[in-house]
């Protein structure tokens, strides 16, 4: 199985301009990002992908791969479908957030563990320990069925215990959302080419567009978390807790 790992990333932020190239511990986010990237063991190559050309001289001074794509793209999904076009050759691409200067790359490599060429779509989720992410609507939430396809995303608290309303991880087992995806490489041109669905718009979450479609998303059981930059707070969070 040949894995391309592709990293989506523009300066566009709106809530935080220049994320991309905004320094953590000594380095831009985006080198941080593409450097535990490249730690995976199962990515064949590692790409980032930008339409602005600071974010490609970072990472073309470190040596790495970057590839210009149009500044049309809606998401980071069409971007990667662009890149794809230049690779091929691969199974299956993963998409890395850009904007996860920490991420795992035994995330990464738990994420392609799932791949086995009949999974068309993938992602990962870790089991929730504290209820105040139940209630946080950025925090997003998925259950699956018995055999870990999933079954709906969203923002609120699924499933909703009807005879508990206090202590609710005493009672069920609840999943974050992880914002790693994985996809087959003749699914990926499929689904950039979906108009957005009812529940995508309800929920603002672009994979509900996808399984209205009857796609379905394998999800991966994961212990660690993601840390995404939103903020500067973010920021400062970040490097405290990986002061090095």
């Amino acid at each position: 199985m040949k894995i391309l790992g592709i990293i989506p990333s523009r300066m566009g932020s709106k809530r935080l301009p220049g994320k991309p190239l905004i320094p953590i511990n000594g380095k831009p986010m985006i080198r941080r990002v593409y450097e535990q990237a490249v730690q995976s063991k199962l990515l064949a190559r590692v790409v980032v992908a930008t339409d602005d050309h600071r974010i490609a001289d970072e990472i073309t001074h470190i040596g790495g791969n970057v590839l210009m794509t149009s500044s049309t793209h809606r998401n980071g999904t069409e971007r990667c479908g662009e890149v794809l076009q230049t690779y091929p050759e691969y199974d299956y691409v993963v998409n890395i957030q850009g904007d996860e200067p920490y991420v795992h790359p035994d995330q990464i490599d738990l994420l392609c563990d799932t791949l086995d060429g009949n999974v068309e779509l993938a992602t990962l989720a870790k089991k929730i320990t504290q209820e105040a992410t139940l209630h946080d609507p950025s925090k997003i939430k998925v259950t699956f069925d018995r055999t870990g396809k999933a079954l709906y995303f969203s923002r609120t608290c699924i499933p909703y215990l009807r005879d508990h309303n206090s202590n609710l991880l005493a009672h069920h087992d609840f999943y974050k959302h992880i914002g790693l995806y994985a996809y087959r490489s003749d699914i990926l041109p499929k689904i950039n080419q979906l108009p957005p669905g009812k529940l995508e718009q309800a929920e603002s979450l672009e994979q509900l567009r996808w399984m209205e479609n009857g796609y379905s998303i394998q999800v991966g059981i994961t212990t660690l978390d993601s840390q995404m930059v939103d903020t500067m707070a973010d920021v400062a969070h970040l490097e405290n807790i990986y002061s090095k």
